[in-house]
């Protein structure tokens, strides 16, 4: 993934203010303009607050007052981010003692609609403290990318960071429409995938596909219901399979590693002695 530089940090710190036109080349999705401003004390916008397109802001420091249209007034601070749909008026104001300073990102296209409203930030106007997500850094990536030259490369680069930074906050906030089932039945879910699939050599990135949520996410559900961790839950269903073939059949132990999900019985055979504390020979000879 593209990185930031030490040195675009360091400017984009000391940075007071930025904005910056653009002519997206992209029908489907682009950036038409990028921003960053050092608000002073209870700044508010003086522009038109009805948007013709989707600008998202990510507060670097400080903070301040943000809503939207039929919202009640939320504080943001460092960490946050707040986005301005298409149509819908908004207002926001830096704080008085504190005030922020932000960056911002404006979209244009046909897909940008559909694809912003597969996740909770278009849904809830902003999301909490996204400073360590996937999404945060691959938004940074872009707004870096943003100042390279203009040419072929380069817009390509952009391109690919438009939808890494989509894919990322689809991926980490998805919309309420995943988030209606309860986070029991999600874990239900997750448990039952595994059971049915921990034979195909399904691993944890298959079971977020299969649910439509991040890895974090899942994690946390295993949290709240198990003392496992997802891997050790899958990891036990192979085991446990293993441990009965193990003791009622003949299968050889590559057939038996096969069987459940391993693709060789060399990586079968140390996950099992990690588990059981046996080889799987020495299982078998044992009982």
């Amino acid at each position: 993934r593209h990185k930031l530089t030490a040195p675009f940090v360091h400017w984009r710190k000391i940075m007071e203010h930025e904005y910056k036109d653009l002519k997206s080349q992209s029908i489907e999705s682009g950036i038409i303009f990028y921003g960053l401003e050092s608000c002073k004390p209870n700044y508010t916008y003086k522009g038109n607050n009805v948007r013709k397109n989707y600008v998202i802001h990510y507060i670097e420091e400080g903070k301040g007052t943000f809503s939207s249209a039929g919202r009640p007034f939320v504080q943001l601070q460092a960490g946050d981010c707040f986005i301005l749909p298409q149509g819908v008026p908004c207002f926001y104001q830096a704080d008085s003692k504190d005030p922020w300073k932000y960056s911002w990102i404006g979209l244009s296209g046909i897909k940008v609609g559909n694809i912003l409203s597969g996740s909770s930030l278009l849904e809830r106007r902003y999301l909490h403290q996204i400073q360590n997500t996937a999404f945060k850094n691959s938004l940074t990536s872009l707004y870096e990318a943003l100042h390279f030259p203009n040419n072929l490369k380069n817009n390509l680069l952009v391109e690919s960071l438009i939808y890494r930074m989509f894919y990322d906050l689809v991926d980490e906030f998805p919309a309420k429409d995943v988030e209606k089932t309860s986070s029991k039945t999600q874990f239900e879910l997750a448990v039952s995938y595994m059971k049915n699939n921990y034979n195909t050599g399904c691993n944890i990135i298959d079971v977020c596909h299969s649910l439509s949520i991040s890895r974090s996410y899942l994690y946390g559900l295993f949290q709240k219901f198990t003392d496992s961790s997802p891997q050790q839950i899958l990891t036990s269903l192979r085991m446990e399979d293993a441990k009965q073939q193990l003791k009622t059949t003949d299968k050889s132990i590559q057939q038996i590693s096969y069987s459940v999900g391993y693709g060789d019985s060399f990586t079968f055979s140390k996950a099992f002695k990690r588990y059981c504390g046996y080889s799987p020979s020495d299982y078998r000879k044992m009982i």
